[in-house]
């Protein structure tokens, strides 16, 4: 049984609104699709803790998150370029900023948490190496003999041992939804028979953390959790492209042999022919961004009204991602 102010993980069927739209269980005035991971029916913290008065446990969790040392060391730690060849590329910490931009909007068009989906985004990158996946590589090998290194168990051991900020406990005490949402953003990490989901031994921090406080690995995460993962795809994909741009490490006719994004540039150079290639990279990217929300945002409609989920319970038991993009974005 996990410590904490609620224990409930189904909660009842959420009323129908007037224009027949479900919504779900209300949390500081704020209603929900039946769907989203609601507040009150939180599973909630390891280690139990008085209920906010001004905030919901997952704003709170969004918050410790911000006030955490793991998240102001994000400045340093460098996506693709390092800081020192120019002020305009994204660190971890900015694009962790941008990403939780990205999942809040995808989420309040869904009707879910865009709180837990902040919090989400905001946390993903805490265990990640400087120096890209690199910088993750290179720490593996080093430590090969301690069973090596992997960026998202760091982020459990984060958010749950290594920030000390407070009196009761060691790490942040956050909700089970958030912590499930870190460990399992991409998906089940075992299978039926317990058996890795990729093949791979599950990571020796995440395997300690879940035998006291068990995160089900294997079943997908709350719709909260894809949110935030598929937002960092669409920040990460097209802040590489900015990015990659203004580095000169190619130019736009070399990404217009990519049909999608050949297409985004002609309409732009189309409705603004005398536009300067700064201004020109930056219209191109922000209507790429757009046009794959709204593919994720109209695909992950159709799966919602073919499964029909009627709680939390639902999209975890699914048996595949809920939210996706369409085939032909993927």
């Amino acid at each position: 049984m996990v410590k904490g102010s609620s224990t409930s993980t189904r909660p009842d069927p959420a009323p129908e609104a007037p224009g027949g739209e479900p919504t779900g269980t209300k949390g500081f005035g704020v209603r929900f699709a039946p769907y989203a991971c609601a507040p009150s029916a939180s599973r909630g913290r390891l280690h139990g803790e008085p209920e906010s008065r001004t905030r919901t446990c997952f704003q709170r969790d969004r918050d410790r998150i911000v006030h955490s040392a793991a998240f102001r060391r994000l400045q340093h730690k460098t996506q693709v370029f390092v800081s020192h060849e120019g002020d305009h590329y994204r660190s971890r910490l900015t694009h962790s900023l941008e990403v939780a931009q990205i999942a809040r909007s995808i989420s309040r068009c869904l009707g879910l948490n865009e709180d837990l989906a902040e919090a989400l985004a905001l946390a993903h990158d805490l265990g990640h190496t400087p120096f890209g996946h690199a910088g993750e590589d290179a720490l593996n090998a080093c430590m090969a003999a301690f069973g090596g290194f992997d960026h998202n168990a760091q982020t459990l051991r984060i958010l749950t041992r290594l920030e000390r900020r407070y009196a009761d406990f060691d790490g942040l005490n956050l909700t089970w939804e958030t912590l499930e949402g870190v460990v399992k953003h991409n998906g089940p990490l075992v299978g039926a028979a317990g058996a890795g989901s990729n093949d791979k031994e599950v990571p020796g921090p995440i395997r300690d953390y879940v035998a006291q406080h068990d995160l089900e690995l294997h079943t997908w995460p709350g719709a909260e959790a894809q949110v935030a993962a598929l937002s960092d795809d669409i920040a990460y994909n097209n802040h590489d492209i900015d990015d990659g741009l203004r580095a000169r490490l190619f130019s736009i006719e070399d990404l217009r042999e990519v049909g999608f994004i050949d297409t985004v540039f002609a309409e732009v150079e189309a409705r603004h022919p005398d536009l300067d290639d700064e201004r020109k990279i930056h219209e191109a990217v922000r209507q790429l961004i757009g046009l794959m929300v709204e593919d994720l945002i109209a695909e992950t409609g159709r799966r919602l009204e073919a499964l029909g989920p009627r709680d939390p319970a639902d999209v975890r038991g699914a048996g595949q991602a809920v939210l996706a993009f369409s085939p032909q974005m993927a």
